[in-house]
């Protein structure tokens, strides 16, 4: 059996989503494009945490109210271009669910994110570079708040949706 680890993401609003997956449409080389967009928040957690972890992102979903969050323009992969991010309260409950998988993370996983919905990658430096120029005065500050937490198991190249946990609770920050 091949190893499949775990994703988690950070759950946009569905407005939010339409029009960033139209943008990854448009702009991801389309051989490569197995996915719609999203925001990771692990990369890689391992298979052998299928029973804690649904429990875990039920637990925090429930407690806490939806994290605010900003699109704040676009970032530079190098090789790719994709909407920035600034959400502290989300961070917040990526660090609370680390906490409790310590020891357990693979490398990538063990630093802090830079938030972000990928809308093109793996092109060239220059490719990346021109969209960026042509994207730069159409996208916009906006607020929003993300809407629960999702898990997805990796199936080279596909991910399978296990299960989506809304925010729900009354705590902030």
């Amino acid at each position: 059996m091949a190893f499949e680890p775990f994703i988690v993401t950070a759950e946009l609003p569905a407005d939010l989503f339409r029009w960033a997956n139209d943008l990854r449409k448009r702009h991801f080389p389309p051989e490569r494009n197995h996915l719609a967009a999203h925001v990771t928040l692990f990369h890689a957690l391992a298979p052998s945490l299928r029973d804690e972890l649904p429990a875990v992102l039920s637990r925090v979903a429930a407690e806490y109210r939806p994290p605010r969050a900003e699109l704040t323009g676009l970032m530079n992969l190098g090789m790719g271009t994709a909407l920035a991010l600034d959400s502290p309260e989300m961070l917040s409950r990526r660090a609370e669910i680390a906490e409790l998988f310590h020891g357990m993370l693979t490398v990538q996983d063990q630093h802090k994110p830079r938030l972000h919905i990928t809308v093109q990658n793996k092109v060239t430096p220059e490719a990346a570079k021109a969209l960026q120029a042509e994207l730069a005065h159409t996208i916009l500050p906006r607020q929003f708040t993300f809407t629960g937490l999702g898990l997805h198991r990796y199936c080279n190249p596909h991910w399978q949706v296990v299960g989506f946990w809304p925010f729900r609770g009354k705590v902030s920050g």
